[in-house]
């Protein structure tokens, strides 16, 4: 990653909560789907997130850009994640990363 990429990267959290499925099915769909997110342009890391005591679930995805991250939101990825009867009460929240404290705090 060159250094000035820092400067435009850009952040999507996502959360839900499982409805009607466990977490181990969840896991599950996580690991068959994980390379299809590896895949997504643009998309330097995802994280994967699980809190099962407050039954919250989602990713916090880090993008070399803010089209990365607009072009993801319109992708059929999205909207099948989105679509999934499997998650609820989801909510998607877009960040723009500040570059510098995060250069400090070691991003790259």
């Amino acid at each position: 990653m060159r250094v000035d990429t820092l400067d435009t990267m850009h952040i999507l959290i996502i959360n839900f909560n499982l409805n009607d499925i466990t977490r181990a099915e969840y896991e599950t769909v996580c690991a068959e789907v994980a390379p299809e997110f590896a895949a997504i342009p643009g998309l330097i890391s995802k994280k994967w997130l699980a809190n099962e005591v407050t039954n919250t679930y989602g990713g916090v995805y880090l993008f070399e850009s803010e089209k990365a991250m607009h072009d993801y939101q319109q992708s059929e990825l999205f909207k099948s994640v989105a679509g999934n009867p499997g998650f609820v009460n989801a909510s998607a929240t877009p960040f723009e990363m500040l570059a510098g404290p995060s250069k400090v705090t070691g991003v790259a």
